[in-house]
């Protein structure tokens, strides 16, 4: 079946038996995106080029989060022109969006695509191709963004992402985001639990939702997040949800009740919590204070003592006084929360942050996110050693030959399966495991078979 009516109106014959290489940059988000546009190029007769074999499409969904992740889209576009010479090289996502002209300067490049353009990818893709030899760079200001990309993949994934939402509306004061992405916007629930059973078809088990701000789901279409999960929690032949990312002052007490009883929506959140410290969630304009996000983690874990919490953490922004980073780690050292997503602040041209005036030096964000990335191996650590001798069921990946199979618990341990016991039919298969101790890397926990 295909995943866009768009690709039954392309002649295919100019694409039977290219080869395609892709490379996703950021969030799961994009890289459910970049699945389905590798699927919609399959079904143009474009295979996915094999390990060092020169691609004859080449596309790169990029990230603009951070000046570190704008600095590897560059190099990961030169590296890709340079593998592949000659290749049609398309080039989208947030910075393609940001900085288009910059992008189609790129020796190489062939088409750029802005978030409003990519709905609409093969299309252009296929108008391109006939006009090789040109340069084409297409982007609507951020008032224009209105398409909606549908995308439920998996790529080379046992998981499959299902995007919920896009865009949004909070322009935090250290965020371009919304100028990447564009306004708050959905599809129907209808649309997606079409999506979601078409997944369940194809065998899928378990389906990640993902999106910008995926709490605010309903501004298109006047429906609530909550009855989205609700009625995906009624296709069973899919066992496990997980939901990406949620604001904090959007996760209800009806979501969060809801969860504890449903049938498949799984007992782990991440919940983007940015700093401890109210004086500088006020700098960023963020919805919430730290007593709202407290009180979200204490009632999660009164109905779900086993939920797995990550929590993004930014250190080092504007404004943020050694005060200020020791009220955020006091904080977090408090809360009953499992991982902590730690990453430095970046200055992001155009955003309101730069006019806040006390400026953080590269050491002592450096400094201040070792402390953190140490906190939450310790959390992380501690929460793993809780389960060592329990029961639990594992949803394992398939695994090259000779190597480990790994696979997530229902609250989001990862497990590891040594390669004697591991067996390919296991593959996507819930499979009941005893949890044993930790990995030498610290970073999964044994298993052996029940």
């Amino acid at each position: 079946m295909p995943v866009n009516n768009e690709v039954d109106m392309i002649d295919s014959s100019s694409f039977q038996g290219k080869t395609a290489a892709y490379y996703t940059l950021g969030c799961k988000l994009n890289f459910s995106e970049t699945s389905t546009f590798g699927k919609m190029l399959q079904e143009l007769g474009v295979r996915t080029a094999q390990k060092g074999e020169k691609a004859d499409i080449c596309l790169i969904n990029t990230c603009s989060v951070t000046e570190v992740a704008d600095k590897k889209c560059r190099q990961i576009i030169h590296r890709m022109v340079r593998e592949n010479p000659g290749a049609f090289v398309v080039v989208t996502g947030c910075y393609a969006q940001l900085e288009a002209e910059e992008v189609a300067k790129i020796e190489g490049v062939s088409l750029v695509l802005g978030s409003n353009e990519k709905a609409n990818l093969i299309q252009f893709l296929s108008e391109a191709w006939i006009n090789r030899g040109e340069r084409n760079a297409f982007r609507q200001k951020t008032k224009d963004i209105k398409s909606f990309a549908p995308s439920c993949s998996r790529g080379n994934r046992t998981r499959y992402f299902l995007k919920v939402q896009d865009g949004c509306d909070y322009f935090c004061t250290y965020c371009t985001i919304p100028y990447a992405r564009g306004f708050s916007r959905n599809p129907t629930i209808a649309s997606l639990v079409s999506q979601a059973e078409e997944t369940a078809k194809e065998g899928g088990k378990e389906i990640v939702l993902t999106g910008v701000n995926i709490g605010d789901f309903g501004k298109t279409t006047g429906e609530k997040f909550i009855d989205l999960v609700k009625a995906l929690d009624a296709v069973e032949p899919i066992q496990r949800y997980r939901i990406s990312s949620l604001e904090p002052d959007l996760l209800s007490d009806e979501l969060i009740e809801y969860c504890a009883k449903s049938r498949a929506f799984m007992p782990h959140f991440h919940i983007p919590l940015q700093s401890g410290s109210d004086t500088v969630l006020k700098l960023m304009h963020r919805h919430y204070d730290r007593q709202l996000f407290a009180d979200k983690i204490h009632r999660i874990k009164e109905l779900m003592p086993e939920a797995f919490i990550g929590v993004d953490v930014m250190v080092g922004c504007r404004g943020e006084t050694p005060e200020c980073f020791e009220e955020t780690y006091d904080f977090l050292n408090r809360l009953d929360v499992t991982q902590l997503h730690v990453f430095p602040y970046s200055e992001r041209p155009g955003t309101s942050a730069l006019s806040i005036p006390y400026v953080v030096s590269e050491k002592d964000k450096k400094l201040r996110s070792k402390r953190l990335l140490e906190l939450s191996d310790e959390k992380t650590i501690a929460f793993y050693q809780q389960h060592i001798g329990q029961e639990a069921e594992v949803l394992f990946e398939k695994a090259s030959r000779g190597r480990a199979m790994h696979g997530f618990t229902r609250n989001y341990i990862r497990v590891e399966l040594s390669a004697k016991d591991a067996d390919p039919a296991m593959d996507n298969q819930l499979t009941k495991v005893r949890l044993g101790e930790l990995t030498h890397d610290k970073q999964s926990l044994k298993a052996t078979i029940l």
